[in-house]
């Protein structure tokens, strides 16, 4: 669905202030595929995912979309931001109109769709995010910090995009509005298998939670890419370029070093709860 080939991008070229952001990237992200996009702050993350829906194009280098190569003069950009979705970090301040239900209509609206259509897509991309039919003639103002970050993902989602991608989207969240949003972002994939979601984050748990693939940048370069069990297995490589294992990871793997002889690929806490249990159980049979 996504492939990008040795992708450049330089600031201000031929500029005093000129400076690579991004250096020869190449990557493949499949139709359907939940991935995750971490890096130090300053590693090109926003960066990258501008040039997907072609905010920015790069300095050199190919961004091939479903088969479309959105740097050809002659691609329709139009279509290519319908067809990626993305949503900003602290999405809620981009809300702006009376209602949810019109914010949400923004962009099939601009569509020229008829209001039937319309009509429909808003309430599909709220239901989608979670969001109770009851509040769509609420003021998106009214609603809490988790409600406004949905309302404003359901404005994206109502385009209908075939990729997703967010940045952030639980930053400045409270536990259980993050829980909420990530359990509606899974939710969201397995209803819509053949939509590709990309995520950007700083938080570990979060990406063990729900991702399937990984790609690390630091200074600009893809580092590190694979599974979320390849990539969380090595840890002293993340630690060297300012990043971290989840924080459960991490236990066991000081458990281990201590002699408790528990798996070393957890990543999640059921993960860790259902290793522990069998531990214990072991145990139990033995003696």
């Amino acid at each position: 669905m996504i492939e990008i080939k040795n992708l450049n991008y330089i600031y201000q070229q031929g500029m005093p202030g000129e400076k690579q952001a991004l250096k020869d990237i190449s990557l493949t992200i499949q139709t359907g595929d939940f991935a995750a996009l971490i890096g130090h702050t300053g590693s090109g993350k926003s960066t990258l995912i501008q040039h997907l829906n072609a905010l920015i194009k790069p300095t050199s280098g190919e961004i091939i979309i479903d088969g479309i190569p959105i740097c050809d003069p002659k691609t329709d950009l139009k279509a290519i931001r319908r067809m990626v979705g993305l949503v900003f970090q602290y999405p809620e301040y981009q809300l702006f109109e009376e209602t949810v239900y019109r914010d949400i209509a923004f962009g099939p609206t601009n569509m020229q769709l008829s209001e039937e259509e319309i009509r429909e897509r808003v309430y599909e991309a709220a239901e989608l995010v979670g969001l109770p039919e009851k509040l769509l003639e609420e003021s998106p103002f009214e609603l809490s910090g988790g409600q406004k970050r949905r309302a404003a993902i359901a404005g994206v989602l109502s385009m209908r995009p075939r990729v997703l991608i967010l940045d952030e989207p639980t930053a400045g969240l409270d536990p259980r509005g993050r829980d909420q949003l990530l359990n509606q972002l899974m939710t969201l994939h397995e209803k819509n298998p053949d939509m590709t979601v990309l995520l950007v984050s700083h938080s570990m748990e979060d990406v063990a939670r729900v991702a399937e693939h990984v790609f690390v940048l630091e200074h600009g370069s893809l580092t590190l890419s694979g599974t979320v069990p390849e990539v969380f297995s090595k840890a002293e490589q993340l630690k060297k370029i300012g990043l971290s294992v989840p924080q459960i990871t991490e236990l066991f793997l000081r458990l281990n070093q201590q002699g408790a002889e528990l798996p070393d690929n957890i990543y999640t806490v059921p993960a860790a709860a259902e290793a522990i249990q069998k531990r214990i159980g072991g145990r139990q049979h033995v003696e």
